[in-house]
């Protein structure tokens, strides 16, 4: 058809719902009413000769040519964006704009207080909004703008995203201080093994590994953790660490943060495993975008240590 002919506002209405598959979930994000919103369907059905939506109870599912049609939108859509981006200006002192952050529960140990404690000098206007990296839908809301910028370690996110190196932490065991274990300097392979551990989960990061190479290398040394507790995040671990005779292994910034309010201690592991390269990602669409492009320069000044 002849593009002349087609409102291109409808273009928006059709990608926002192959995003959100819910007529009054795009009119929210849109600002327009929901009447509007199947208006401008109803418009765009009668331009492309198709029904484009289809309802069911999982939502409007795309036909067949709704789905040839998604790629194209989106990369002339954000393609736009982008140029219009370029021409926008930020101004951090002035700025009220919001941005998403995801990053783990250890994340936000690390990062929120000197982040939150830069944005108060530099951009005391500018606000975070902090989700989970372990959510299924994280590539989608970095590819859709909803998540700004991820930050960790993301081995999910290494194909396809912008990414620049922070820094670099090994992994130690960390215990109380009152442990029989911190009576001495360093940790034997027996020790280690024999003591009660907290295995951290971490799903949707890249922790894991960490912890399936420290088991393997204890299985060819013919040793096997005690295994006492698992938990699925970092929260609650200094606490349960300052008020047992359990240790666990953890990033070495994560114990920095956690040993002076629990009076808990590290001691290097008696056992060779990679550290964890921690990253913050991006998405294409917003790499020329004035705003993001300070954020990430004052993420890089506030964490980047030039060491990797």
């Amino acid at each position: 058809m002849d593009l002349a002919r087609l409102d291109l506002n409808l273009l928006l209405v059709f990608h926002h719902l192959l995003r959100e598959k819910r007529v009054s979930a795009v009119a929210t994000v849109l600002g327009m009413s929901q009447p509007a919103v199947s208006s401008a369907l109803g418009r765009l059905r009668s331009s492309l000769g198709d029904e484009l939506f289809l309802r069911t109870q999982r939502g409007m599912e795309p036909t067949a040519y709704a789905l040839q049609l998604a790629e194209p939108v989106a990369t002339a859509l954000d393609g736009l964006q982008q140029a219009l981006n370029v021409r926008a200006s930020f101004d951090p002192a002035t700025s009220e704009r919001s941005f998403t952050l995801a990053m783990t529960d250890v994340g936000e140990m690390y990062f929120l207080p000197v982040l939150m404690d830069a944005l108060a000098g530099a951009a005391p206007a500018v606000t975070l909004n902090v989700v989970a990296v372990t959510s299924a839908s994280l590539k989608d809301d970095m590819a859709s703008g909803r998540t700004d910028l991820a930050l960790g370690l993301l081995p999910q996110l290494q194909a396809g995203f912008f990414q620049q190196a922070l820094f670099r932490q090994p992994y130690v065991c960390l215990m109380r201080e009152a442990h029989s274990l911190a009576a001495a300097a360093s940790l034997s392979f027996s020790d280690f093994a024999d003591a009660s551990h907290v295995r951290v989960v971490a799903a949707g990061t890249g922790h894991g590994r960490i912890d399936a190479a420290i088991s393997e290398t204890l299985e060819q040394q013919g040793l096997k953790r005690r295994i006492r507790l698992t938990v699925p995040n970092y929260v609650a671990l200094g606490d349960v660490l300052g008020h047992s005779d359990l240790i666990a292994t953890v990033p070495e910034r994560f114990a920095q943060r956690v040993s002076g309010p629990f009076a808990l201690t590290t001691r290097a592991l008696p056992l060779a495993v990679d550290g964890s390269a921690i990253h913050q990602f991006w998405h294409a669409r917003l790499h020329k975008d004035p705003g993001h492009q300070w954020l990430r320069e004052l993420v890089a000044q506030c964490f980047g240590d030039g060491t990797l």
